[in-house]
């Protein structure tokens, strides 16, 4: 898909309230994986088992008819159902980060290596690779091709020398072009592989995906350099710096950044080819000096943000999970510019609703927290992190 894109800056008003159009089915999610509330309504204690999750912040289908690979954040291990689950609360086929389906622990209570983790949060698959940010170990693990049994090691690990390391940059105080701090999200597309750097305040970019451990990075972006880890890359908010860069898309040509910590997207209208490229223009902002949650507003509108993690392209609309508004975002993809408002909005009944449930019990069409989205033909993986659970939710029609 080709990105047109208009500069026309606010071209909604904070004030006005648009009607939404329905981004995903009406009826709710096809199929709710993890918490189920108890018959009274009340949430059961969350234990780990194969059909139980905690916090889980990436998911993803592989293909229309699986696998799923779910990051199940809280039990600090990966899920994966070898084909696509097709009722509520299936059990996972297989898991890989702990000894066996009921025990739970970062790197399952001891040393680090190939097949354990630590807060795993962003995944991603892709020709049959499969990339996972285990965060809190500041590495990213690569399987070249998708694993198929429990325990399976990866193949490949960046940010560390080897599976054995676990400090952020290595130990050392500046980053470099082959350390991570806090990675949280990860992208493959068109052979490269994304790397959000969280901690870094910076995206890492791998022209072809690696496959010797602690490969560098060829190009980052929200730095000018592979050894600076500023906040806005040491200035005022801007189009070159970050703040909390959490999770990276593809729309076509164009390349998309949520930027979690200043509450906005950042857009490159081409893959950059040069370090600290600044980006063309932000949504959920009125310019690149903003950074406000809900633009300095206590309710949302159609074109605020508020702590945005995720992003991804679902048919002909971007969809950006706005995180701390419980709601998923809608907007035409091949209409955007500064500061677009969103035509579709899911979670919420209008653009200027906010809270977790919609302040209410859990449901089939509510959200909280939800943290990453990912697309597969016309369905929604949502990780729906606040209620422990993900979402197979279709493309409203």
């Amino acid at each position: 898909m080709s990105l047109t894109v208009s500069l026309a800056p606010d071209r909604l008003r904070r004030h006005d309230h648009p009607a939404a159009q329905p981004l995903l089915a009406l009826g709710g999610a096809a199929v709710i994986l993890g918490q189920q509330p108890a018959s009274d309504g009340l949430a059961v204690p969350i234990v780990p088992g194969p059909a139980s999750l905690f916090g889980p912040r990436g998911a993803c289908l592989a293909g229309p008819d699986g696998p799923l690979v779910v990051a199940d954040t809280g039990h600090h291990r990966l899920m994966v159902w070898r084909r696509r689950p097709v009722e509520d609360g299936a059990p996972a086929d297989f898991q890989i980060g702990q000894p066996d389906f009921g025990r739970e622990g970062r790197n399952a209570k001891g040393p680090v290596g190939p097949a354990t983790l630590n807060v795993p949060t962003g995944v991603a698959v892709a020709n049959g690779v499969l990339a996972v940010a285990d965060a809190w170990n500041h590495r990213v693990l690569l399987w070249h091709g998708l694993p198929e049994r429990a325990g399976a090691p990866a193949d490949v690990v960046l940010g560390q020398a080897d599976f054995a390391g676990c400090l952020a940059n290595r130990g050392a105080d500046r980053p470099g072009d082959d350390t991570l701090n806090w990675c949280y999200g990860v992208a493959l597309d068109g052979g490269r592989l994304f790397v959000a750097d969280t901690g870094n305040r910076r995206v890492l970019v791998f022209d072809r995906v690696p496959e010797r451990n602690g490969q560098a990075a060829d190009l980052v972006l929200g730095q000018g350099d592979f050894v600076t880890r500023d906040e806005n890359a040491g200035r005022a908010a801007g189009a070159g710096g970050m703040r909390w860069p959490h999770a990276v898309t593809r729309l076509g040509e164009a390349l998309l950044v949520t930027d979690a910590g200043d509450n906005r997207i950042m857009v490159w209208r081409h893959q950059p080819g040069v370090h600290g490229t600044p980006c063309d223009f932000v949504l959920g902002q009125p310019d690149m000096g903003g950074v406000d949650h809900n633009r300095a507003a206590y309710f949302p509108t159609a074109d605020a943000l508020n702590m945005p993690y995720g992003v991804t392209l679902l048919g002909d609309r971007l969809v950006v999970a706005d995180t701390a508004n419980s709601r998923l975002l809608g907007f035409d993809a091949g209409d955007l510019g500064m500061g677009a408002a969103a035509c579709a909005l899911a979670g919420q009944n209008g653009f200027g609703d906010k809270g977790d449930n919609r302040w209410g019990d859990a449901a089939r069409d509510s959200l909280c927290w939800p943290y990453n989205v990912a697309a597969c033909g016309r369905t929604l993986v949502v990780a729906d992190s606040g209620n422990n659970r993900v979402l197979l939710w279709e493309a409203a029609p």
